[in-house]
């Protein structure tokens, strides 16, 4: 397939799916939900392949949506009527696994093939949303997780910063929108693992083909055990909230407001405008970002 955002490979039983945006940190455009989702496919459709990596070029693993004129190219009509936010449209679209990014990323969860996310850089927004639909995360230290949606313009989508945390660190971060660099999330579980950059590749590579060593039919099983079991905790209805919900909070005043000033001003300055009062993310210092030097190459 032809894919417009990403880039799909294969090396004997791994699989690896790249986002393919360097240029724009990986945002999140239409078609990569779905060429994600499509390339998912490909890996489960392939009896070679037994583990799937999902990997960032350039600078970063994902930094969230790209709400610039992409979005409103790709995702306008399916959100609005007459230049004006449609409600049933937002609400259909963003359920219905034809067309919901959520769906979309899911296939990485119902995939009975174990997925990987590699991630270093910026991983948040979407992106984070994205990575946590893993089975295994695996990050560079500096990477830089977190929701700022949190603060304006959307609310939890995949629901997964609520099941991979507890109670009190899921709060924390719901009502803060605080950031969490590899080292700390590893800490606190929301990945599995933190490595320095320049182990990064070879470590999630080890981790792949280790469990291409055993037979297919227990990873499935086994995955499909534990997914079931947070099923029964109500992952799928907490989706459905996060999704209804986030249609709200992007087009409430205070929404509309931060889209408009993207418009006119750009989305970067938009979303440092957001930044600067916490002093994190875009206005983070230095050594509170990730080192702009590490690059995945393609």
């Amino acid at each position: 397939m032809d894919y417009q955002t990403i880039v799909y490979s294969t090396d004997g039983t791994v699989a690896t799916i790249s986002l393919n945006r360097p240029e724009r940190l990986n945002t999140i455009v239409p078609p990569m939900p779905e060429e994600i989702a499509n390339a998912v496919d490909s890996a489960n459709l392939d009896e070679h392949i037994k583990v799937i990596i999902l990997r960032g070029i350039g600078r970063s693993f994902c930094a969230g949506f790209d709400f610039g004129p992409e979005f409103e190219t790709g995702y306008g009509d399916r959100l609005s009527t007459d230049d004006e936010w449609d409600p049933g449209k937002d609400l259909i679209g963003a359920i219905n696994h034809q067309t919901g990014y959520v769906p979309k990323f899911m296939s990485m969860w119902h995939s009975p093939k174990p997925v990987i996310a590699q991630v270093h850089g910026w991983c948040v927004g979407g992106g984070s949303d994205m990575a946590l639909c893993a089975d295994l995360i695996i990050a560079s230290d500096d990477a830089q997780f977190g929701a700022p949606y949190s603060r304006l313009w959307g609310c939890y989508l995949s629901g997964m910063w609520i099941y991979r945390l507890g109670l009190s660190r899921c709060k924390w971060h719901a009502l803060t929108g605080e950031p969490l660099s590899g080292r700390t999330a590893a800490e606190v579980e929301l990945i599995n693992k933190a490595v320095p950059f320049d182990q990064l590749e070879k470590t999630v590579s080890e981790l792949a083909n280790k469990l291409a060593r055993l037979p297919l039919s227990q990873l499935a099983a086994m995955k499909l055990v534990v997914n079931k079991a947070y099923e029964n905790q109500g992952i799928t209805n907490t989706q459905a909230l996060g999704l209804l919900l986030d249609g709200y909070m992007r087009n409430t005043p205070d929404g509309k407001s931060f889209r408009n000033m993207a418009k006119i001003d750009g989305v970067g300055a938009a979303i440092h405008k957001r930044d600067e009062m916490f002093g994190d993310y875009s206005a983070a210092p230095a050594d509170q970002k990730p080192n702009p030097n590490n690059e995945i190459l393609l």
